[in-house]
């Protein structure tokens, strides 16, 4: 029969929990050989749920989530204890700590004028933290994890490259260099069509890909819209429309994998239709 116990409230018994799944002679298999490695996709996979839960504007679901997010940092924090680096208090504190120093304007003396001024005060502070920590990188992009998704590594890095002044003066040279760079990407289309085993040309093609990528995540920047958020709902859109378009095959007894690409394309429209209503 299995152990009952008597948890104390809130975070404590959620550490009391995760201690006894780690304990190495009643604990639980699975999360017993579990290391920091093996949990860090689980980690990245619950912030990302968590972003859906508040996409989809699902409250009942982002408590959940967040407690998902939450059992993943008690996770972290007890392997570093078991290891004897840091507990869950530790972390608390180290980011009670952080919050306090970089919000003088709150609990200081100092003053900010608004959002941006508070934005640009917060690097300045990080930077002065890696300076007092003794890092060595003193780079304006020095502290941005190469572990972040790719785009949103894109636009830290263009942030970061602006605060010293590198930077398009508005979004029109944005768009003109988004055309030049779908030019270079269609020329190179063009060089793989000629010669399809050519390893260097699709070294070139992604390379340039790449370069597409990166400038259309610069406009998004200076449009003060988010990439992560505005790409989700891309995707959102086409899963939806393309739901769409297969129900409304199936309403004609047909399935989209028997149509050409023509008839195809006449159930997206019609889809887009009745989705604005007409």
């Amino acid at each position: 029969m299995a152990e009952v116990l008597n948890l104390p409230p809130g975070i404590a018994g959620l550490l009391e929990i995760m201690a006894r799944l780690r304990d190495r002679e009643r604990g639980c298999p699975w999360d017993i050989e579990q290391t920091f490695a093996t949990i860090a996709p689980y980690t990245i996979e619950e912030a990302y749920e968590v972003a859906d839960a508040i996409d989809r504007q699902d409250l009942a679901a982002l408590k959940d989530e967040l407690g998902d997010l939450l059992l993943q940092v008690v996770f972290h924090s007890r392997m570093a204890q078991e290891q004897g680096e840091f507990g869950f208090d530790e972390v608390v504190a180290a980011i009670s700590d952080k919050m306090l120093r970089r919000h003088p304007h709150v609990f200081g003396d100092a003053s900010v004028e608004d959002a941006d001024a508070q934005t640009v005060a917060w690097e300045e502070l990080k930077r002065r933290e890696r300076e007092a920590s003794g890092e060595a990188d003193t780079s304006a992009l020095a502290g941005i994890a190469r572990g972040l998704p790719e785009w949103q590594r894109a636009v830290k890095l263009q942030k970061r490259a602006a605060t010293v002044g590198f930077d398009w003066p508005g979004v029109t040279p944005v768009i003109a260099k988004l055309h030049e760079e779908i030019d270079e990407v269609r020329a190179e289309f063009d060089a793989v069509a000629a010669a399809p085993d050519d390893a260097a040309a699709r070294d070139r093609l992604e390379d340039e890909i790449g370069d597409v990528l990166f400038v259309c995540a610069n406009l998004a920047r200076h449009g003060k819209v988010d990439v992560g958020g505005a790409l989700r709902r891309a995707n959102l859109k086409f899963e939806r429309r393309f739901r769409a378009m297969e129900l409304l095959a199936a309403q004609d007894g047909l399935s989209l994998a028997e149509l050409p690409l023509e008839g195809q394309d006449a159930y997206w429209d019609k889809a887009k239709r009745a989705e604005r209503g007409e």
